[in-house]
């Protein structure tokens, strides 16, 4: 509580620990959480914040995470993209978060997992207008997996992303887009469908931590989000490992 500068605590930290809970858990707003527990709703909220950013500080960062996956034996990482959906501001200031893949305003998050589809790490939150292609190069994602000596398998949406020389290992890999007079083939048809089968892990990641109700649509200021999606990854993986 020094550390970071909390006030004293009006109930103790298994109720507050409950309350926050139900806050990321179940999108429940603070003001209704206030009323019933005798506090008042920015009392709430502060507790959200410190909850969030003691947890955030816990994940690993990008070059740390992949060198654990080598230690461990891996060659392999899952890459994908995510949009977290927000509310939609009026104003100059939010047409940058519209995406226009998705028609809607949001958020993207760059998340990576292990084979097994466990996440061991999630970027900045970045505007939903941002391509992922953008986002991962942004984050030197490429020159990171090469120096781990790992290899990300992504979908379509990251075709173009290794930029490495002829000779180099590649460090993304994907699968193969048909063009208007170009065809697939039926071995990279084949080629495809495998891939698809190896990175179906990411989504089940994806999809454990969009359980958590919060991230239905973002209400808070989007610089937070970061520090909240951080933190989200973290319960996710107490989650799954229990």
């Amino acid at each position: 509580m020094k550390k970071i500068g909390s006030r004293w605590r009006a109930l103790p930290a298994g109720k507050i620990a409950g309350i926050v809970l139900a806050v990321l858990r179940c999108d429940q707003r603070p003001g209704d959480l206030a009323g019933g527990n005798g506090v008042h709703r920015t009392t709430v909220t502060r507790w959200v914040r410190e909850v969030v950013g003691l947890l955030a500080a816990r994940v690993p960062r990008l070059d740390r995470a992949l060198k654990k996956i080598a230690r461990k034996g891996g060659g392999v990482v899952l890459l994908d993209g995510s949009l977290i959906r927000t509310r939609r501001r009026t104003g100059a200031e939010n047409r940058k978060n519209y995406s226009g893949k998705h028609k809607c305003h949001g958020l993207l998050v760059i998340a990576l997992t292990d084979d097994r589809g466990r996440l061991i790490w999630v970027s900045v939150v970045r505007p939903g207008r941002t391509s992922e292609i953008t986002a991962c190069r942004h984050d030197e994602l490429t020159a990171k997996l090469r120096a781990a000596g790992l290899g990300a398998i992504a979908d379509l949406g990251f075709v173009g992303l290794d930029d490495g020389g002829p000779d180099a290992e590649p460090a993304a890999i994907t699968g193969y887009k048909a063009a208007r007079n170009r065809p697939l083939t039926s071995g990279q048809k084949q080629a495809n469908r495998a891939l698809a089968a190896v990175r179906a892990p990411v989504e089940h990641g994806f999809a454990h931590l969009k359980n958590w109700r919060v991230l239905s649509k973002v209400r808070t200021d989007p610089k937070w989000a970061t520090a909240l999606v951080r933190a989200l990854l973290v319960l996710t993986n107490r989650e799954v490992a229990r």
